[in-house]
């Protein structure tokens, strides 16, 4: 019979960062969907984006008259989608796909810009380069290209979230922090409170919480992980706020957070193989095998999943 302390050292091989992901992510499976503007009405001629997020697999489509779509040849793993229509914010949903079987149709809803978001939106490929120089490891190009923006668009406040991520990068951190409060200080001059544009306040206090996290200061990063929360449900939130919880052992309230991710983004694998070990951590077993059998059950495909099984096999025998 194994040890618990045997089934833990499983746990953290198991939750290991995998090896390298393959440079393609083509298959067989095909996702469809509906874009809508905010009135529910189609939008057709819709650019939609499938980026597999294991590769660097892109796939393109466009919607028809009836504002639908679909694409076919992607690879079983979660993709990013993507409705991109000039005039509109970006609708981005993220999925996991399968090859296996049905992929549920997507609903892109897409939210026209403000005058200063359409002003901005010819110096996208400014953006667009910055983002590839950052992504290069430049990133002393990056903030230059940035700060060309941000010249010629100063009302595009958007643009100080890549500024602290590529300051960041460069392991300016000060700086880095006084950018993303910058923006957060910007919505609240131009739109008067951060439930006006809900998607950059979440992004900024996130990203202050991720720095915070770096620093070592875990209570800084909680704080702003739940300001963020307060803004908006955000899965990702959630879970980093879990994340730095169970680091520090104090398991009840990761639990608390992962569920909480689980619940804003029902279908999200994730969560459950860590409520998996968090519920094994606290010895009880009838909730870690049901948390590693539902992240099996979502993603039936993923690499992880014969350890996971493993795992239940061998927690049913220490209940026995």
């Amino acid at each position: 019979m194994k040890t618990f302390c045997g089934i833990l050292c499983g746990v953290l091989v198991l939750l290991a960062p995998a090896g390298s992901p393959a440079q393609e992510n083509l298959g067989k499976a095909r996702i469809s969907g509906l874009v809508t503007d905010e009135a529910g009405a189609p939008v057709k001629d819709v650019l939609i984006i499938a980026e597999s997020l294991q590769s660097n697999t892109k796939l393109e489509a466009a919607t028809n008259k009836d504002g639908r779509f679909g694409i076919i040849g992607l690879g079983t793993g979660r993709w990013r989608i993507t409705a991109r229509m000039k005039g509109f914010e970006d609708a981005v949903e993220e999925m996991n796909v399968s090859q296996i079987k049905s992929n549920p149709p997507l609903t892109l809803k897409l939210k026209r810009q403000t005058s200063a978001q359409a002003a901005g939106e010819s110096g996208m490929p400014l953006i667009d380069k910055g983002q590839a120089l950052l992504q290069q490891g430049d990133c002393d190009g990056a903030l230059a290209v940035f700060r060309e923006f941000q010249e010629k668009y100063p009302g595009i406040y958007l643009v100080r979230l890549h500024l602290g991520a590529a300051l960041e990068k460069k392991g300016e951190f000060g700086a880095a922090e006084a950018e993303y409060r910058g923006v957060l200080e910007d919505v609240i001059r131009v739109q008067g409170e951060y439930a006006k544009d809900k998607a950059v306040a979440v992004r900024a206090l996130s990203a202050l919480g991720e720095l915070a996290w770096k620093r070592g200061d875990a209570e800084s990063g909680r704080k702003y992980f739940l300001d963020s929360l307060g803004v908006s449900p955000d899965e990702t939130a959630a879970y980093n706020i879990a994340e730095m919880m169970f680091s520090s052992q104090n398991i009840d309230e990761a639990i608390r957070f992962y569920e909480m991710a689980a619940s804003i983004k029902p279908g999200w694998p994730k969560p459950y193989l860590k409520l998996g070990s968090a519920y094994l951590n606290k010895g009880d077993y009838a909730k870690a095998i049901s948390n590693f059998e539902k992240f099996v059950s979502l993603d039936p495909e993923n690499p992880e999943n014969p350890k996971v099984k493993r795992m239940i096999a061998e927690i049913e025998k220490i209940k026995k």
